[in-house]
């Protein structure tokens, strides 16, 4: 109960500082800093950060390599869900968790959905030649999503196996944090893109915790 309680609040004050900071990226210290005269919040901060970057391709395709794993993963529990369904043959016999898992992912695209009707900012850089939604940083947000839940659900299947567990646990976390590194440095957001999609992940990933806690904590090992 406690953990569950923890997580919760973990969830809400992340969710907080999320909009805590679409607030001051909407307000304060605006200016058009960016390609085609494209303007953003916090320019001070984004703008060093942005000139001390630079622009790395290299970084970029390493960034979506890692992202493209990350969504490897994601279908991977998907293709347990189907292998489940042929061999039991029947949608109630999936394993529950599944479902929780499942419903989570329909949770971070409505979210990534939404951020690219909503545009708060757009990105430091042309891509294509065009301007595209920046804010927050859809790639750290679904790298951080998916990859934490797939941690947590090998953890728990893993569970005859410490050293299995370790290693799957340890593979996410760095795919994970690794995407997140070489997306900043790549230069392809602005610094506080990518803080606002490690926070909204926070949010998404601590209600989750909490959820599957809630409806298979006494089953977990």
């Amino acid at each position: 109960m406690k953990k569950n309680n923890f997580f919760v609040a973990l969830a809400i004050g992340s969710a907080l500082l999320f909009l805590a900071l679409v607030a001051l990226v909407e307000t304060v210290d605006v200016k058009a800093i960016g390609p085609l005269g494209s303007s953003v919040g916090l320019s001070a901060v984004n703008g060093k950060v942005r000139d001390a970057i630079g622009y790395s391709k290299t970084l970029y395709s390493v960034a979506e390599i890692l992202g493209y794993a990350a969504l490897a993963s994601a279908a991977g529990f998907a293709l347990l869900g189907l292998v489940q369904l042929i061999k039991r043959r029947s949608l109630k016999k999936i394993d529950k968790d599944l479902y929780l898992l499942g419903g989570f992912y329909v949770v971070v695209l409505a979210v990534y959905v939404l951020f690219e009707i909503i545009v708060i900012n757009e990105r430091p850089v042309l891509m294509d030649g065009e301007l595209e939604a920046s804010f927050p940083s859809s790639h750290t947000m679904l790298a951080i999503c998916i990859l934490s839940t797939a941690a947590h659900q090998l953890y728990v299947r893993l569970s005859s196996s410490k050293s299995a567990r370790i290693v799957s646990v340890a593979l996410c976390v760095a795919f994970a944090t690794l995407s997140v590194v070489c997306r900043l440095l790549s230069g392809v957001h602005w610094f506080t893109d990518i803080i606002g999609g490690i926070l909204i992940s926070g949010a998404l990933v601590f209600a989750y915790f909490f959820a599957y806690g809630k409806l298979f904590g006494a089953e977990e090992k």
